[in-house]
């Protein structure tokens, strides 16, 4: 080392620490050791010093195979922030970029807050383009450095209309989309967005089989959102969001001919604050989801009414990968932390809480390793009482009269897990893990005593389409591994396993259901993301350790009498 004389103690360990690429005893690598020097000024200029240099020089011995690396470091200056000026506004306002920018002249330079200072504009959404650059001199010279910001507007009015279709072994359905935004709404880069999705589910037409529809289900989805950026501090964001939908239950692949088809109407408003800091982002928020039932089939149960959820939600994420819609390398953690009911009263009184973490390996020719796994833990204090019984006989408790079972089923379904599905374990079909049993409400014209009845596993008239729909669950675990290659151009293959168990008592992590299923993936990358298919075989013996496969859960089906589970997505697995 030369040059490290003259800087304090925090920084000549930061530059040490900055040069670990290269280590005694390692193997002499030039891209190393470049990437060595590079951090070294990288670290000298996030504390201050602007006009930080380094010259690596490697004195190589040839007979001896060893080489002595010497890093010469010029430190410069101390410097600080000189004035800001922004070019490329064209008639946009400068007060929100500045705010957004958060530099104040005479502040202790560093490269870092520059850093996120960029993104920080970008986050309005306005521009194309951010450049933050610091104007340094010919020569290195102590004092203030000023700051240029130059940016590229993007268009701020956009619309989108386009339309599709979903086919699996759930459902099937057709649906138009539109959606307009404005990123500078009323001034001040208020992001103001709209999306409408009007539908119609063809019932019960579902794949494999596809049968004719006997109803057709009207369905629809309006979203809006309100963002404010410099909300209360200059890098927070204030959001209000109201979502309505009307929407079919649908749960299972299979159908009962008799059962009533329920609908609901969803109105979710929420108001929030999210934050970002470098790898760190969170979001807090106050929630209200109000659900009201109606029947588009056959009757509707008489016991079941609206429901009201109040919820604090806190999101965290910290973010070290190298690319958010395509990663390759680093990790990604998450906690979903949701608190219902209590002050806020409603329906419903609980905590929700749900770790994630990813992990992205780079191996050579671009293939990619992708690991995820993920617990949940839901802690009902009003409801959830008729759920462990209803899983393992298809009844309540004795002591529950049929209104009440009504309200838990009700109530668990909003607010449990549920895993299977594209996003989940792909060998099942959505919501295809977990706890079954019979949702009441779907059979309003009978009696409970006949549904207990007909639903022993010993009946004639047992059916899995009435006593065998899925009821979601107090604990969750959750595990992939994924190995994505490249085929050729915007083509990529994927191979991988996915485990994962919902159980219907709190705090119960079953590693022996393990419900495995692997198989084989394509993508195709566009704008918006990969457009997937996957097929995910469940594995023989491999679903309850010690268990026959015919005693899972659900039963589910199989299609050409393979068990397995087609999943059609945008976007790659466990992305977000």
């Amino acid at each position: 080392w030369e040059g490290l004389e003259g800087i304090d103690e925090r920084t000549r360990k930061a530059v040490e620490a900055a040069a670990r690429p290269v280590r005694e005893g390692q193997k002499l690598d030039e891209e190393f050791f470049a990437t060595a020097e590079k951090q070294i000024v990288r670290a000298l200029s996030e504390r201050g010093h602007a006009y930080a240099q380094c010259q690596r020089r490697a004195q190589v011995d040839v007979l001896a195979h060893q080489a002595v690396l010497r890093f010469r470091v010029r430190p410069g200056p101390l410097n600080t922030y000189g004035k800001v000026r922004v070019e490329g506004l064209a008639s946009l306002p400068e007060a929100p970029v500045r705010t957004a920018l958060d530099i104040k002249e005479g502040k202790p330079f560093s490269t870092a807050e520059l850093d996120e200072a960029r993104v920080a504009v970008l986050d309005l959404g306005a521009f194309a383009s951010v450049e933050v650059v610091p104007e340094l001199g010919d020569e290195p010279r102590e004092g203030p450095v000023p700051i240029v910001v130059r940016v590229q507007p993007s268009t701020l009015r956009s619309v989108k209309l386009g339309g599709g279709a979903e086919a699996d072994v759930i459902r099937t359905d057709v649906h138009l989309a539109a959606g307009w935004e404005h990123k500078n709404f009323l001034g001040g880069f208020r992001d103001f967005q709209v999306t409408a999705r009007p539908g119609v589910v063809f019932y019960p037409t579902r794949l494999p089989g596809f049968q004719a529809p006997t109803s057709y289900l009207p369905e629809v989805k309006i979203n809006t959102v309100l963002g404010q950026p410099g909300f209360l501090e200059a890098r927070t964001r204030g959001t209000l969001r109201v979502n309505y939908e009307i929407y079919p239950i649908l749960l299972s692949p299979k159908v009962d001919p008799d059962a009533s088809v329920i609908g609901y109407r969803e109105l979710r408003a929420s108001a929030g604050l999210e934050r970002g800091f470098g790898p760190l982002f969170g979001n807090i928020s106050l929630n209200l989801q109000s659900n009201t039932p109606f029947a588009y089939v056959g009757p509707l149960d008489k016991n079941l009414r609206s429901v009201n959820i109040p919820y604090v939600d806190l999101l965290l994420q910290y973010d070290r990968r190298n690319d958010k819609v395509k990663p390759r390398k680093g990790f990604y953690l998450s906690n979903d932390l949701q608190v219902a009911g209590g002050k806020l009263i409603g329906d419903a009184t609980d905590v929700r809480v749900q770790p994630e973490a990813r992990a992205y390996i780079p191996l050579p020719k671009k293939v990619t390793i992708a690991l995820r796994a993920s617990v949940g833990f839901l802690f009902p204090f009003d409801y959830g009482g008729t759920l462990a019984s209803n899983a393992a006989t298809g009844r309540p408790p004795p002591d529950v009269d049929q209104g009440d079972w009504v309200r838990d089923v009700q109530l668990v379904f909003f607010r449990a897990f549920f895993s299977g599905g594209p996003n989940s374990n792909r060998g099942y079909p959505l919501r295809g893990v977990g706890p079954h049993g019979v949702v009441p409400f779907f059979n309003p014209q009978l009696a409970q005593q006949s549904i207990a009845n007909g639903c022993d596993v010993t009946s004639p008239n047992y059916e899995d389409a009435r006593c065998s729909q899925p009821l979601g669950g107090l604990s969750l675990w959750e595990s992939s591994l994924e190995v994505r290659i490249p085929i050729a151009g915007a083509l990529h293959g994927a191979t991988f396993c996915d485990a994962s168990d919902v159980s219907p008592k709190k705090t119960q992590i079953r590693l022996n259901y393990l419900h495995l299923s692997c198989g084989l993936g394509i993508r195709y990358d566009t704008p918006v993301g990969p457009v997937r298919a996957d097929v995910g075989v469940r594995i023989p013996n491999m679903q309850v350790l010690g268990k026959p496969d015919s005693s899972v859960e659900g039963n589910p089906d199989t299609i050409f009498s393979i068990p397995m589970a087609i999943s059609l997505g945008i976007g790659e697995a466990f992305l977000w």
